[in-house]
């Protein structure tokens, strides 16, 4: 489709306060995520605040150093949407959404973490290196033995816990676990960020809206967005490159259970074989005993 084409507005209304219904694309859309977030900086600082802990009275400069242009075409479809972010020049912040489970994240967030680390250029000392922290926005779950909403992973002693440096830190909220969500999590309501990535209505966007101002700014730049065509269309495409992996992985997880049980019919057939053997060697030694 030639991007210059207009394509159908996805949002019929002149006002939120109008919409109602289905929300074409919401925040779980890594594209959306990306263009909210970049679009309006005061939702990209409230978001921040939250996961971060961080009160009102500090004072917050937030500034994506990876910008993109929004509505650009991606030519590659595994292009990535992360986001760095330089907070009060202090620390590196990098944030990810991430919908389909690729069976990666372990090595693939700890990649990016260090990539984040590896600041230095020739010359430099060491000392300036600033922190980096890695959050992953993940709609699945990572450790299903032991589920849990927000995980902060550290390096420390194995033994004595012992942090071994502040300086990297890996983060997963878990978007199906917001009912695991503790009392420090609900009391700054990173619960409600959640539940804002996953609304599916205008309605249930408009209802979390009148819990903060940011969350409310996040809602009217959603809407927004959502009336912008090349938005629209690259959050298309996102869903498109998302529905090819669900694809390939059923296809893949079919074949596996097909391998899976011919490997046990093959099995079962060879324990059979094993016992007539066995069988007929009984039968051998009857035989020659009863001669």
């Amino acid at each position: 489709m030639n991007d210059n084409k207009k394509i159908k507005n996805m949002i019929p209304f002149a006002t939120l306060e109008e919409a109602t219904g289905m929300v074409p694309y919401n925040m779980l859309n890594d594209y959306m995520f990306r263009a909210v977030l970049q679009a309006n900086n005061k939702v990209l600082c409230g978001l921040i605040r939250s996961l971060l802990h961080l009160p009102e009275e500090y004072t917050l400069k937030a500034e994506i150093t990876n910008p993109i242009l929004l509505g650009e075409a991606i030519e590659n479809k595994e292009f990535r949407l992360d986001i760095y972010v330089n907070i009060n020049d202090e620390k590196i912040l990098n944030l990810e959404m991430q919908v389909a489970n690729q069976l990666n994240w372990n090595n693939r967030s700890l990649a990016y973490l260090c990539r984040s680390y590896d600041q230095l250029n020739k010359g430099e000392n060491y000392d300036t290196i600033k922190p980096v922290i890695h959050i992953g926005f993940l709609n699945f779950t990572l450790f299903e033995d032991e589920p849990q909403f927000f995980a902060k992973y550290k390096f420390m002693n194995t033994e004595n816990h012992r942090i071994y440096s502040d300086n990297l830190e890996l983060c997963v909220l878990d978007l199906t676990q917001i009912e695991l969500a503790t009392k420090e999590d609900k009391l700054y309501q990173i619960d409600y960020w959640a539940a804002l990535f996953k609304a599916k209505t205008w309605e249930e966007m408009k209802m979390l809206a009148k819990q903060s101002e940011y969350l409310e700014e996040a809602t009217k730049t959603v809407f927004r967005m959502s009336a912008e065509d090349l938005v629209i269309k690259r959050c298309r495409d996102r869903e498109d490159y998302y529905a090819d992996i669900r694809s390939y992985q059923k296809a893949v997880a079919k074949r596996d259970a097909l391998i899976e049980e011919k490997d046990a019919t093959i099995a079962e057939l060879r324990a059979e074989r094993e016992e007539m053997l066995e069988e007929i060697e009984r039968l051998r030694k009857l035989e020659q005993e009863n001669k």
